[in-house]
């Protein structure tokens, strides 16, 4: 994992006939327009609300994926999408091949609006090679990604659950102040004010994850997708599942059985301390080994892939931590 070191704080062209798929985010008003308020539109909530949190009320953010009863992969996005997206002076993904569908809206659309993808700002992202503190440089053609998607494609050996890793986040949260002073040049210093107030809550959370690596590092986890091996990586916790297993499950694809008696002699052996499950998803394979870990007495976590109502990315983010500190506990 990259230093814990926070930032310097300083084609396809969709049918209007589309079908609303699931429950999407309202489309940006009017009144947006009339007063001078900046359209931010985020492929999830997550970043929806990191956005929210920069911006503040200069800002109108509409998440296309709001609800944990979504799932991001197999999301199809509708006309009403393609008319918000048109319509933004600011959008945020994460890249990486996670949410594609905001790559097609952006190509359906023609929308020169600057393109914040997260993916981009992971250390291991690679592609670019990542960005390091002092790399990091804001050069235009990074964040104008309706010009240049290299990162819409799912990398192979990269995980692109870059959400999961504060350091990132960080600088994804860097970056949409400094697009925002860009488009908005008068209200510069509020958003440079309000992403070291979101910094700050960053490190808190690098801090809880200081404090986990200092009892438990070297403790092995299970999990059933890849989405929270950052956060873990981070609390110096050590994956035991199989990569054949985990990559499988994400994928929506039958483990081969092979890899299903490994992951289960794993789980049984008790060398593991906690299993994580992604909460959005599931299946027979994923079953199993939840009633593996079941009966031999080990806690199962469930993490999700977006912010729960109610919270924000902070408190939820601060919440896994404080669960998985928990669980390693007991």
């Amino acid at each position: 994992m990259p230093s814990t070191q926070l930032p310097a704080a300083g084609a396809l062209v969709l049918a209007s006939t589309l079908v609303l798929a699931g429950c999407a985010g309202a489309a940006p008003s009017a009144s947006s327009e009339e007063d001078g308020t900046l359209t931010v539109v985020a492929s999830t909530n997550v970043y929806g609300d990191i956005a929210q949190e920069i911006g503040g009320d200069l800002i109108e953010v509409t998440s296309i994926i709001d609800s944990i009863s979504q799932d991001p992969h197999s999301y199809e996005a509708s006309a009403k999408d393609q008319l918000t997206v048109s319509k933004a002076d600011l959008l945020i993904e994460n890249g990486g091949g996670y949410d594609a569908f905001l790559d097609s809206l952006i190509e359906a659309t023609g929308t020169e609006a600057p393109v914040i993808m997260a993916v981009e700002y992971s250390h291991d992202w690679p592609e670019n090679g990542g960005h390091s503190d002092e790399e990091h440089d804001h050069a235009d053609d990074e964040t104008d990604a309706a010009d240049d998607h290299a990162g819409h494609d799912h990398v192979e050996g990269f995980n692109e659950h870059v959400w999961y890793d504060p350091h990132t986040i960080a600088h994804v949260a860097e970056e949409i102040a400094h697009e925002l002073a860009e488009i908005d040049p008068d209200n510069a210093a509020t958003y440079e004010t309000n992403y070291e107030s979101f910094a700050a809550g960053v490190e808190g959370i690098e801090a809880s994850l200081d404090e986990i690596a200092a009892t438990y590092s070297g403790t092995q986890i299970f999990v059933t997708e890849p989405v929270p091996l950052y956060l873990a990586a981070a609390a110096g916790l050590e994956n035991a599942t199989p990569a054949a297993f985990s990559e499988a499950v994400e994928e929506g694809q039958d483990v081969p059985p092979a890899t299903l008696l490994e992951a289960l002699t794993i789980v049984a052996s008790g060398d593991v301390s906690a299993l994580i499950v992604n909460a959005q998803t599931g299946g027979a394979e994923t079953t199993e080994v939840i009633t593996k870990a079941e009966d031999a007495g080990i806690p199962v976590l469930e993490f999700t892939e977006l912010v729960p109502e109610g919270d924000t990315y902070l408190t939820w983010m601060q919440a896994n931590v404080d669960a998985l500190a928990g669980t390693l506990a007991r």
